[in-house]
């Protein structure tokens, strides 16, 4: 099954009871037994429920995976990956990553005794390097969130499984519309289904995908017991979304490439941030590893202060000033203040996510309109 037909089809199938070809949300708690243990395969909602089974089903299909397991958002599942470990072990960590992982991975498992080390993995010698006899999971963002460098997955999980070490790809920036990193060597793949996956701003979701049984089975166990499982209505819309995953994903692809060269060529701006030019360091391995080079596009200006990044924010129309990203509609962010705010300055700077750095998540509009709207936004400064 081709991916296009894979977002429509894989997993899902006509209601047996209504012939529905729609999902039905089943907004129900518990279900009736027919006598003590004797279900029809589901006894209580935080446990199961058919809606988020047929995501989870779907899910598995995109990433050529063989287990889902939905979460009420993207921070939860990363909790539920991280709550595998024990006090003691250590996580190796891009240096360059979103701002909720470093701070769940810092300030709360770090209470736990589980400890985190950031490192720049576009130098594979860093990641070999770091690696400890207390290592058990090496977590991997790529296109990494905001600098967008690229790492090379294959190439990580040979040193991981080298070792007997875990690894996690939170492929949120990608989608499994431009790659697929169980099929690089990945143990894990990771999405705040929020984003690409729903694709319409509507919700808060959670996803992991894997192989192994082993390791579903310890997710599984996770999901129930610690309790951060979507709502079926939840589920239900991004079942919606994914429909169109393929469709938005190019469309955007598309824009963002638009975008960023535009950008390259505006006198106010310093640096631009997008792994489909060749001058950027991983070019080579995004062409290698992902089918497109995504939607989301960094850039920083030649006045290097929150002023003037702050104008540019105020000036936008069709751009929103918002948080997230992998809707229809293009945003545009102030990683030092918003999605980074809880990473230490100087780990920022030394990142390049500067006072002037802003983050777009290039929608589906037409290209000509959100040039436009960049282009009066930066003449203004």
């Amino acid at each position: 099954m081709k991916f296009a037909t894979k977002t429509i089809h894989a997993g899902v199938s006509p209601d047996p009871s209504t012939g529905a070809v729609m999902t039905p949300i089943y907004q129900t708690s518990t279900y009736a037994q027919d006598g003590a243990g004797n279900h029809k395969g589901f006894e209580y909602a935080r446990t199961q429920n058919p809606t988020r089974n047929v995501l989870q089903n779907n899910l598995a299909a995109l990433e050529n995976g063989n287990y889902g397991i939905c979460f009420s958002s993207g921070l939860a599942a990363t909790s539920a990956v991280v709550q595998m470990l024990s006090s003691g072990d250590e996580i190796i960590a891009s240096d360059d990553l979103y701002g909720g992982t470093y701070r769940q991975f810092v300030r709360v498992f770090g209470r736990f005794g589980i400890k985190a080390k950031f490192v720049d993995m576009t130098n594979l010698e860093n990641v070999s390097q770091a690696i400890s006899e207390n290592t058990k999971l090496i977590w991997v963002e790529t296109p990494t969130n905001p600098t967008l460098n690229i790492v090379d997955i294959a190439a990580i999980c040979d040193i991981a499984r080298a070792k007997g070490i875990k690894t996690c790809v939170d492929n949120t920036f990608a989608s499994p519309y431009l790659q697929t990193p169980l099929d690089l060597g990945a143990d894990i793949v990771l999405h705040s289904a929020t984003k690409y996956l729903n694709g319409h701003s509507d919700v808060i979701h959670g996803a992991i995908v894997v192989k192994d049984k082993a390791i579903a089975d310890e997710l599984y166990f996770l999901q129930n017991a610690v309790g951060a499982v979507p709502a079926p209505q939840d589920c239900f819309l991004v079942l919606r979304g994914i429909k169109t995953l393929h469709l938005r994903v190019q469309r955007a692809c598309e824009n963002a490439e638009k975008v960023a060269e535009f950008l390259l060529t505006h006198d106010k701006i310093d640096k631009v941030y997008y792994p489909a030019f060749k001058s950027h360091k991983g070019h080579e391995i995004a062409k290698k590893q992902m089918r497109m080079f995504g939607a989301m596009v960094s850039f920083s200006l030649k006045t290097d202060t929150f002023e003037a990044a702050n104008q540019v924010l105020r000036k936008v129309e069709y751009f929103t000033c918002a948080e997230s990203l992998g809707g229809v509609e293009s945003l545009i962010g102030h990683p030092a203040t918003m999605t980074h705010a809880s990473i230490p300055k100087e780990q920022r700077h030394k990142n390049g996510i500067t006072d002037s750095f802003l983050r777009l998540s290039v929608g589906v509009e037409d290209v000509e309109d959100l040039i436009a709207d960049l282009k009066q936004a930066l003449d203004s400064l």
